[in-house]
């Protein structure tokens, strides 16, 4: 089942943020990673959530996810980004029957 890694992030140094940014795609893809979204315009829907930018990456399972957040490659850079940034990561299942409205994680709790 594929699954969402949505990022959150505010970047407090752009010049340590850019090194993070030029090695990390490269990571991203090599544990087959999918960028979705990197930036972009964000418009709030609703609540207060105003973010400066959101990432979205989808890998095909939770173990692809952990292998490439876990390798040593992205382990060495890691410390660029949390020292560039103020960033909060959440991770979501996909649906298993995305034309029909019986995702297996609808079935769990509604939003």
């Amino acid at each position: 089942m594929s699954v969402y890694m949505i990022i959150d992030i505010q970047v407090k140094d752009n010049e340590m943020y850019s090194k993070y940014i030029e090695k990390v795609p490269e990571i991203i893809s090599k544990y087959g990673g999918r960028y979705l979204t990197r930036g972009g315009k964000i418009i709030p829907l609703t609540g207060n959530w105003n973010p400066e930018r959101i990432v979205l990456i989808q890998f095909d399972s939770i173990e692809q996810l952990q292998r490439c957040f876990q390798s040593p490659e992205y382990l060495e850079i890691a410390p660029l980004r949390e020292q560039a940034t103020v960033s909060r990561a959440i991770i979501v299942e996909g649906c298993t029957a995305p034309q029909k409205d019986t995702c297996e994680s609808n079935k769990k709790k509604d939003i």
